[in-house]
């Protein structure tokens, strides 16, 4: 295509879509038209959106595409608080459907012009009478630009059925708004050298549509249409994690509170060493020497029958192999900002621990338990004869179970 669009006319038009979403940040956007999902694959980074949806008349398109809208490795390690969930559906624009009612944003992207003109009013009907969407985005080719692409003759694609002028897409446009309850904003992408931009206008015409607040228009002249159709196929359908699911919230914290529990078990190691180094706190950022650490020895399927308490790195204990460091939960709660974000106070940190299975809790809830090898400790001592370990230290370890930070 001469002359030469960059960015390409295509991208133009998805990133002009994407603005739209920056801006307004709608929550539920619907791609009519979507073939081989590239606008979708776009929009779902997008996290203000929280329902995406696709629909073509093409199965085979969505198929072939529709697994690149999975979640990535990385919303699974790292999920949000935002929420995301992405249909994909079979069908034609042309045919109503109640799931895709009410939506905030409908974008339709070359799409009108490959159907055929008597078809036309039952888009119209469906999109901006039933749907009733808040916004719509309409693009189409604007033949008075043709002219400017050599070797052109008739259409730009094969499957076009038509392609308006600047007066033909502002008489429907127009007629839409006033059936509908809508107003318009016409712009575009691709512009036209200079000395011609006002003679042809914008290589792609864009309506930016928008429904009229507080009009009920749309209810009143087709309220008998609107009923519970599903026309439409579910070909895809996927939520991605979010921390607002409380399974997923369960296993993010049960990680966060494993690491960090397993590196204030170094800590009690390293001291036991011998080794007394300072830390500085993440919440409160001050300095302070640690040297106690609590332990507990374990026997009889995992019961604690004594509690030792050490102070004296030195000290030689006596008794069973397997031995856990008891680690009270006000210490992780106080000491990890990101454990006390996600429980949000230390009595709901304990109540989503309880039913983690990864993770040992002491009868009364107050602590974690982390199993600590004898030989893990002769390894602890040789590795840290050298030099002070750099993992975070017990503060506080006497807070009280209830403690929770002053707002």
């Amino acid at each position: 295509m001469n002359p030469v669009f960059s960015p390409s006319l295509h991208k133009q038009r998805h990133q002009f879509v994407m603005d739209f979403v920056t801006k307004h940040k709608p929550k539920k956007v619907a791609d009519m038209g979507c073939g081989e999902c590239k606008l979708l694959k776009q929009l779902k980074f997008q996290r203000n959106i929280e329902l995406l949806v696709g629909v073509d008349v093409n199965g085979a398109k969505i198929k072939k595409e529709m697994y690149g809208l999975a979640p990535l490795s990385t919303d699974y390690l790292q999920p949000t608080y935002e929420q995301l969930h992405i249909e994909l559906y079979q069908g034609s624009v042309t045919q109503r459907d109640a799931r895709l009612r009410g939506f905030d944003l409908v974008a339709s992207i070359e799409l009108i012009e490959h159907l055929p003109l008597t078809d036309v009013e039952h888009f119209s009907s469906v999109l901006f009478g039933y749907m009733s969407p808040a916004s719509v985005i309409v693009s189409t080719p604007n033949s008075e630009f043709n002219k400017l692409l050599p070797g052109l003759t008739g259409f730009r694609n094969s499957d076009h059925k038509f392609e308006w002028n600047r007066s033909e897409f502002r008489s429907w446009a127009l007629k839409v708004c006033w059936d509908y309850g809508y107003e318009v904003e016409f712009t575009g992408v691709g512009e036209a050298p200079h000395n011609q931009r006002e003679s042809v206008g914008f290589c792609t015409q864009i309506g930016v549509f928008h429904r009229v607040q507080g009009s009920d228009l749309c209810n009143r002249l087709h309220g008998s249409e609107v009923e519970e159709v599903f026309s439409y196929t579910l070909l895809y359908s996927i939520n991605y994690p979010t921390l607002q699911d409380n399974n997923t919230l369960c296993r993010v914290l049960g990680s966060e509170v494993l690491y960090w529990a397993e590196q204030m078990k170094n800590r009690w190691m390293a001291e036991k060493a011998g080794v007394s180094p300072h830390c500085q706190t993440e919440r409160g950022g001050v300095e302070e020497s640690q040297e106690t650490a609590e332990k507990v020895d374990c026997r009889g399927g995992g019961e604690e029958q004594e509690w030792l308490r050490t102070s004296n790195p030195e000290q030689q204990e006596s008794g069973p192999s397997n031995r856990y460091v008891r680690v009270p939960l006000a210490v992780l709660w106080a000491c990890c900002p990101k454990i006390a974000e996600l429980s949000g106070s230390l009595r709901n940190l304990r109540h989503l621990l309880t039913d983690e299975p990864r993770v040992q809790l002491t009868q009364d809830g107050s602590s974690l338990l982390v199993k600590c090898e004898e030989q893990e400790l002769v390894d602890s001592d040789l590795e840290n004869s050298e030099g002070p370990l750099s993992a975070p230290c017990f503060v506080g370890a006497e807070l009280e179970e209830d403690w929770e930070p002053n707002v």
